[in-house]
């Protein structure tokens, strides 16, 4: 078969049935091969970021994401979609079409180069952000779609893939070779004796679940480790929803010394922390106000694990945690967590404030949920709501590329049809991004979005040395005049009081269209969170700055 449709066709064999992108010449003969399989939909986005946003929340919800961009100047648009992804593990295939092979070897000036041509330049540039890159020949192509395919599949991370005019079209051996990534048997053994001794000795074990559980789609396992051995479990911001509340070992979402003291307990009072999936930054450890050191216990990760900073390589998490299942007794543990979530509020008049919204919304998810939360104070003040069952809950907390959510949330309604969407972002993001929308009610879909408007960049303006500073205000828009722009069916609100919100999101819930909730607070308001993490990261920040003068 043809190049292009070999490759469609083994990444539709992946659960890849949406493509989001934008077409160029160099690349329609890929998107001919997208079109012609019956099992694949071309989704054409508003601008090539847009798009890999968008596979990246698609990827999210599905396991696996694909966006397709034109040589040099639509894949560089791309490029900070990919990095992010590649930063939080989400894996998402990067199709560029290229010139044709002769014009390529012929260094011929064509357009969307330099004046001095040089076709590689943009796979190099994205090699840093990927896990691996192929350029496709014509003695290659066929061992290189296989190489790639069996990276995407094994790291979940990006993989990038550049494909000649000329090459899309030839013909190739229909066969893929997927290989079956194994663990190395003697390395796992020596690892899972090891930890399940530990756990099994220790006094207080706790578990920490995070995001690369559901990377490595081992969401199943997890939760029946869990559950079975009935080892206290909590997790981080990222790793929000792996496990359902009502679970009676479950601590709850640790956020440090700002709630939950539950949590906050069990971790700091732990002989034996387990870590499964973690990504150890900033923002997702609350500015690493980390009660244990992480590599001085039990880590868990996608293709190793580590114990007392010893690094066992090439074990999977899916074999090192059906082994553990095996091995670790079970605990007869009696936990009462009353400090998780918030409390019902009460409504009133009042202006907004987070102190209504939050607590608010907590209500207002559903089980079944997909949530897509922008970065900024909306995540903190998310971070601490008690989820209902079997919420997949996103966001992009350590990559932190503000726009992400809106697109992000496009690709996850078109993952799974099944679930409510809910999106929630600032009003600041959303100008990057907005245009999604357009698409979104292009194609019949039906999210709830929750547009923030606080006038301005709120995280920037708390994290500058002057609120004030003229750089964090933004062109006023009447944002929920937007929808109205875009060709589709669509139910539009505004709320400026605690009882228009409450009215607002009751009303939502029986709308058979997009919902487009527009709400305003004053330009200040702050999850308590917010404030108390940004405290910390300044303080840590300044001491860092002291101690690098002390030393020159």
């Amino acid at each position: 078969m043809k190049v292009a449709d070999y490759l469609i066709k083994n990444l539709v064999n992946l659960g890849i049935t949406e493509y989001f992108g934008l077409p160029g010449d160099y690349n329609f003969d890929i998107l001919y091969s997208i079109e012609d399989n019956k099992d694949a939909s071309w989704i054409g986005c508003t601008n090539e970021l847009n798009a890999g946003y968008a596979a990246d929340g698609y990827a999210r919800v599905k396991g696996y994401g694909a966006v397709v961009t034109t040589y040099g100047v639509g894949e560089l648009s791309a490029m900070n979609a990919i990095a992010g992804s590649f930063a939080e593990n989400v894996p998402v295939i990067h199709i560029v079409g290229v010139p044709a092979t002769n014009h390529i070897e012929n260094n011929v000036l064509l357009h969307h180069n330099f004046q001095h041509p040089n076709y590689f330049a943009f796979k190099q540039a994205f090699e840093p952000i990927v896990e691996t890159t192929a350029y496709l020949n014509k003695d290659n192509a066929k061992e290189e779609i296989d190489r790639i395919i069996n990276v995407f599949t094994s790291t979940k991370r990006p993989v990038y893939i550049a494909i000649p005019m000329d090459i899309a079209l030839m013909n190739i051996d229909g066969d893929i070779l997927i290989k079956e990534v194994k663990s190395d048997e003697s390395i796992l053994k020596s690892f899972v004796e090891k930890a399940s001794s530990l756990i099994n000795n220790a006094k207080s074990p706790v578990i920490i679940g995070d995001a690369l559980i559901k990377r490595y789609q081992c969401e199943y396992l997890y939760n029946k480790f869990a559950e079975q051995t009935r080892i206290p479990a909590s997790n981080f911001l990222m790793g929000a929803g792996i496990i359902d509340f009502d679970k009676e070992n479950y601590l709850g979402t640790y956020i440090s010394v700002f709630g939950n003291d539950t949590a906050y307990k069990y971790l700091t009072e732990t002989d034996c922390a387990i870590s499964v999936g973690p990504i150890y930054s900033d923002l997702n450890t609350f500015g690493f106000s980390l009660p244990y050191k992480p590599d001085d216990h039990i880590a868990i990760y996608g293709e190793y694990s580590v114990i007392n900073n010893k690094k066992y390589e090439n074990i999977r998490m899916t074999d090192v945690l059906k082994e553990l299942i095996k091995l670790v007794n079970v605990r007869d543990n009696h936990i009462n967590v009353t400090d998780t979530g918030y409390k019902t509020p009460e409504i009133s008049d009042k202006k907004l404030t987070s102190d209504y919204i939050y607590p608010r919304l907590q209500e207002f998810f559903k089980s079944n949920d997909l949530l897509f939360i922008e970065t900024g104070i909306i995540m903190h003040g998310f971070s601490a709501m008690k989820l209902p069952k079997n919420v997949i809950a996103n966001t992009q907390t350590l990559w932190g590329s503000i726009g992400w959510a809106t697109p992000a949330a496009l690709g996850g309604c078109l993952a799974d049809k099944t679930r409510r969407t809910i999106l929630f972002t600032g009003e600041g993001s959303h100008q990057l991004t907005a245009t999604e929308v357009s698409n979104m009610m292009r194609r019949g879909l039906k999210p709830i979005i929750i547009v923030l408007n606080n006038s301005g960049y709120t995280i920037e303006r708390i994290l500058s040395n002057d609120p004030e500073d003229s750089f964090n205000n933004i062109a006023d828009w009447n944002y929920s005049k937007l929808p109205e722009l875009f060709q589709g069916d669509v139910w539009i609100a505004t709320a400026t009081t605690e009882k228009e919100f409450d009215t607002a999101l009751k009303l939502a819930e029986h709308q058979d269209k997009m919902c487009y909730i527009e709400i305003f607070t004053e330009k200040m308001d702050l999850p308590f969170i917010t404030a108390k993490t940004i405290e910390r990261l300044n303080k840590q920040k300044q001491e860092a700055l002291e101690k690098a003068v002390s030393f020159s």
